[in-house]
């Protein structure tokens, strides 16, 4: 639940900054909770070159991009997000495999 007022209702800039921050601290929150599934994967799988998953990667853009068209959110936009999103949690996957794993 959000204690920032929805888009529609908002009347005044302040609370437009308000609930632009709470979004915002959210979208950290999760971040931190992607990165540690990266970290759980890292730990589960039994060898780096495993790590990159070209196929996960298309099945995980085309979930993104369904749920983008669904909620009429820039596809474009979500695509480049996720891309970036997703290279920079193989590489992180692919560090914590080596500390974990001594690769």
């Amino acid at each position: 639940m959000f204690t920032a007022p929805d888009p529609a209702d908002c009347q005044t800039m302040t609370e437009v900054r308000d609930g632009v921050d709470e979004v915002d601290r959210r979208v950290v929150e999760l971040l931190a909770r992607r990165f540690a599934y990266m970290d759980a994967a890292a730990r589960i799988k039994p060898t780096r070159d495993v790590v990159r998953d070209e196929a996960r990667k298309a099945e995980v853009k085309a979930k993104v991009d369904a749920e983008a068209m669904r909620l009429d959110v820039d596809r474009a936009l979500c695509d480049r997000l996720y891309e970036d999103l997703i290279e920079t949690s193989i590489a992180h996957e692919l560090k914590r495999w080596e500390t974990l794993h001594g690769g």
